[in-house]
């Protein structure tokens, strides 16, 4: 009742080899209570059976689905282990976590994640893990853990690192976004831009892959001082907007687009660009993206000196950020808001509300925040006439703010100190100071950044010129 065929050693079915497969059999027969010639009959001998356990036949795929079948088993069940339309409802239960970190928070998703990333693990579905991984990542770069946040975004892109790189981009993204917050602008820039100049060379035009990377691209060329190619690559992804179908993607365009849109003055088209990302934001009942909506708008207002309306937005913002336990970005809207209370002549409450988030703030992942907070103090210090305090503070900025490559925040409290310095006598250490102020502003991004991204061959073909406004 055997054949030859089924007689020869080797792997099995699935990539499985005899051995584990054969083990695998002896122990679902053995819970089922089941003989070798129950589970052998009629279409095959007990030493067939006994031969297969023992690992020492490779069975066909006809004898593979008679044993299935004697064991009351599907044919994948025996040969994954996996319950029959398990990685169907895996995904499904994926898609729930996702659902639920952007409506309620990474407090109430990361233990799904984590049981995804478990039960993925154990049955071998690397696409379906990566998955869980980047989830993961996403809920820690949420509640501040950006160590680990940058390992699980490694781990994913490793686990699909054979694939296409459209779809390791996410992975990509997530490692920038956490070496970003932790401060080293540089190396999130280098992570994106290589990312984008091997889809360029590849050829592989995916519009939404593409146009995630530029838009992660464009905070940290903000904070470097590149704010032309910070512009150069909000076009880019405007062009592409039209072919992306992924809302989220969409909105997370235009509310990037909105600070290279501050920058150059052009409040009223920021303001327009924000209102659409909130709309979409507001339909996908993204809390965590409405609330940063709601910030860059409180950053708008201040620009322009609502201060009222600047204190309103940043209020609502943290609001939401503190519920949904999403603690870096919360403290960064803090120090926004300390900044608004402290024109407003709160000085008080802001003074209080630095001094505290100085006393929370993890420096492995907060450092440009916690440089943000001394500034502010020294201002206030400033003001009340303590320039020893003031000094101080906007020293201890500068050493925090050195690293990263912030150019504008560094020439900046590199002109309060000076400015300091200047007025308590202190001539030649104020030049020193204004020297570095200059090297820091002079250039800038020119010197510590590659060539621009290239524009894709896509969009060259359709040769569209669009402004920052999407207009063509």
């Amino acid at each position: 009742m055997t054949n030859r065929r089924e007689a020869a050693a080797g792997a099995g079915p699935g990539g499985l080899d005899s051995s584990t497969l054969g083990t695998r059999i002896r122990q679902l027969r053995l819970e089922r209570g089941l003989t070798q010639r129950q589970v052998a009959e009629p279409a095959y001998t007990a030493s067939y059976v006994s031969t297969v356990e023992a690992g020492r036949t490779r069975p066909s795929g006809a004898a593979l689905r008679h044993i299935a079948e004697r064991l009351g088993l599907t044919h994948e069940e025996l040969l994954t282990g996996r319950p029959a339309g398990f990685a169907t409802d895996l995904r499904s239960r994926l898609t729930d976590a996702q659902r639920t970190l952007a409506t309620e928070g990474a407090a109430q998703a990361v233990g799904m994640y984590q049981e995804l990333l478990h039960e993925t693990t154990r049955y071998g579905l690397d696409t379906e893990r990566a998955t869980a991984l980047m989830g993961l990542g996403q809920c820690e770069l949420d509640s501040g853990d950006l160590t680990e946040a940058r390992l699980r975004f490694e781990a994913a892109e490793q686990i699909l690192a054979n694939g296409p790189l459209p779809r390791r981009a996410l992975a990509r993204r997530g490692r920038a976004v956490a070496h970003y917050l932790a401060g080293e602008l540089g190396y999130a820039v280098h992570l994106l831009e290589s990312a984008l100049e091997e889809l360029t060379v590849s050829g592989l035009h995916d519009p939404g892959a593409l146009l995630l990377l530029y838009t992660a691209t464009i905070a940290p060329y903000m904070d470097m001082g590149a704010h032309v190619r910070a512009a150069h690559v909000a076009e880019l992804a405007l062009a592409l907007a039209p072919q992306v179908s992924d809302p989220a993607l969409v909105a997370g365009l235009h509310r990037s687009v909105a600070r290279t849109l501050v920058a150059e003055g052009r409040t009223a088209e920021a303001d327009a660009s924000l209102a659409k990302a909130a709309e979409l934001y507001t339909q996908l009942q993204i809390r965590t993206e409405l609330a940063h909506c709601h910030w860059m708008r409180g950053y708008l207002h201040a620009q322009n000196g609502d201060l009222e309306d600047a204190e309103r937005e940043l209020r609502t913002a943290r609001e939401t950020l503190t519920a949904d336990r999403a603690a870096l970005y919360t403290t960064q809207v803090e120090v926004e808001l300390a900044d608004v209370l402290r024109r407003r002549d709160k000085t008080r409450e802001a003074e209080e509300l630095l001094t505290r988030l100085l006393g929370e703030i993890h420096l492995d992942r907060g450092t440009l925040h916690a440089g943000g907070a001394h500034r502010l103090l020294g201002l206030i210090a400033c003001e009340r006439g303590d320039t020893d305090a003031a000094e101080q503070h906007y020293i201890t900025a500068l050493s925090l703010l050195e690293p990263s490559g912030a150019t504008g925040d560094l020439a900046d409290i590199c002109r309060l100190l000076g400015d300091l310095l200047r007025d308590t006598g202190q001539v030649e250490q104020a030049l020193d100071v204004y020297r570095t102020g200059l090297g820091h502003q002079g250039g800038p991004g020119t010197t510590t950044l590659g060539p621009a991204p290239a524009e894709p061959a896509a969009l060259n073909r359709v040769g569209t010129a669009f402004t920052l406004s999407g207009e063509t």
